[in-house]
């Protein structure tokens, strides 16, 4: 090609002119119109011509949803579902434990609604990782890989050399059920660190960030120095340093609305205009950039136009006796929130409960976890649970809750932060929640060592937990996903938890 070619303008038809522009009217395409037609309330006009893609459905596993409940900051495993009451008051700590409704299960003393709900429950108790450290641990637990990939540096900055998170591989591996809604989202809010850092682990890495999950940020991220489920158990995080300006933040639903003047009847005859303008499909709707784009699109139009979804995420206005239910805190909004998109049809829904590093208690660690912590947890997390159940579609969805490690077996006390003790961080064992999605319940699985320091039986690492995820909602052990130059990786990295499916 000479010089003057190389710099001369493209040969456009007219008609390849009019389509092109034609886009402008909705910003989308031909290809829009087939998720309208499923997202809509009314009936829209079929392309001309031709079938959608269709993709592969998953096979085995019972679950077609999962919720993943993530506590940021680390539960402390000898407190919640790991009590040592046979080991020294150093160890131990303050909590007794209960007897639940599966005999010879017991578990803290301040989780009394999920004692009484055993039998839809498992705890693996001997999960287990080698980093204490916040970043790292997050990371590990987010993509279900405990090494790291080359470049990653742990310096709270999510990165494309980043292995993709548990959300952005099944995002990827099933397609979307309904509604053409994300088949991957996570709410409140991102995982911020207090010193204004993102943390890495929840987005596509390496599958582009085209594969990030959709993030609902109901919360704002605020005053870092504020934790718990606010308004109702908001803490500070320093009880010797508090903030000096109250906790300001407010749960809001996003504003998921047409433009002004945009009504469904406008939108339609849209549609019908693009129809009659883009009767073939055009190479600049073909390539793979455009098509990523267009998936995202369609996920946004879907929010526009379906009133279910729009009520999913407009939990602060749900009724006072479900708001009792839950809890009118960020904690029971955001377990709604995740209990009507499993309703809506979303795969996979990642539910960040506290900003991030609420659950590390250094210090006062019995009052905060017996007045700030549990309360909102057991009551949301049960309110979750038997909504699953009263409308059938708890043997569907699978919730896993689990932070980025456990704490320390002995208590200690940092005097310049806090006045009474606390305990450390502990990626050597850690107690990881299980229920539904076909997990049998009343079981326990695995055991930490008398202290509770180490796993005593069946270790598991988190390549185990995101092992069972993906088997429990039908990906396949051959599954692969591909990284941005299309090189295939494996999915599975470890295997199913023995006992659990």
């Amino acid at each position: 090609m000479n010089l003057s070619q190389a710099l001369s303008h493209p040969r456009v038809s007219r008609r390849t002119a009019i389509q092109a522009g034609a886009l402008g009217l909705l910003g989308l395409g031909m290809n829009h119109l087939e998720p309208l037609r499923a997202a809509s309330p009314l009936p829209l006009p079929s392309p001309p011509g031709g079938e959608g893609k269709v993709r592969g459905a998953a096979s085995g596993g019972k679950a077609k949803s999962c919720i993943y409940i993530f506590l940021s900051g680390g539960l402390a495993q000898h407190d919640s579902f790991d009590l040592k009451p046979d080991t020294p008051a150093e160890v131990r700590g303050e909590f007794q434990p209960i007897a639940t409704k599966t005999p010879g299960i017991q578990i803290c003393e301040h989780l009394p609604g999920l004692a009484s709900r055993s039998r839809h429950w498992a705890i693996v108790r001997s999960l287990t990782h080698p980093s204490n450290d916040h970043t790292l641990g997050h990371f590990y637990m987010l993509t279900g890989r405990s090494v790291v990939p080359p470049g990653f540096r742990g310096d709270r900055e999510p990165r494309s050399t980043d292995w993709p998170s548990i959300a952005s591989i099944v995002g990827e591996a099933l397609p979307p059920r309904r509604n053409n809604l994300p088949p991957a989202i996570v709410l409140p809010e991102r995982l911020v660190h207090w010193s204004g850092g993102v943390i890495p682990g929840a987005y596509g890495g390496q599958m582009g960030r085209n594969r990030d999950p959709l993030f609902i940020e109901a919360s704002p991220y605020g005053n870092p120095m504020w934790r718990g489920a606010y308004p109702e158990y908001t803490f500070p995080n320093l009880s010797k340093k508090p903030p000096e300006t109250p906790d300001q933040r407010v749960f809001q639903a996003p504003n998921i609305t047409l433009a002004p003047g945009l009504n469904f009847n406008r939108l339609h005859r849209r549609v019908d205009l693009l129809r009659d303008l883009d009767k073939q499909r055009l190479a600049l709707e073909r390539s793979a950039t455009s098509h990523r784009y267009d998936e995202q699109r369609q996920s946004a139009i879907s929010l526009l136009v379906d009133p279910k979804i729009r009520r999913a995420f407009d939990v602060t206005k749900a009724d006072r006796r479900i708001q009792e239910r839950y809890g009118g805190n960020s904690f029971g909004w955001s377990l709604l929130m995740a209990f009507r998109l499993v309703e809506a049809g979303v795969n996979l829904i990642q539910v960040n409960l506290g900003n991030n590093e609420t659950w590390d208690t250094h210090g006062d660690i019995f009052p905060r976890l017996k007045d700030r912590l549990f309360p909102p947890t057991d009551r949301a997390l049960c309110a979750l649970i038997d909504d699953l159940q009263a409308s059938g579609l708890l043997d569907s969805t699978l919730i896993v809750m689990g932070s980025e490690f456990g704490r320390t077996p002995k208590l200690s006390t940092l005097a310049d932060s806090y006045p009474r003790p606390g305990r450390d961080h502990w990626g050597a064992v850690q107690s990881v929640f299980f229920a539904g999605g076909g997990i049998p319940g009343g079981t326990v699985i695995g055991s930490s060592d008398r202290l509770g320091a180490y796993p005593a039986s069946s270790p598991q690492k988190p390549e185990n937990m995101a092992a069972t995820i993906y088997h429990a909602l039908g990906i396949p052990a051959t599954a692969l996903w591909h990284d941005v130059v299309d090189r295939p990786h494996h999915v599975y990295h470890g295997t199913p938890i023995p006992g659990l499916l």
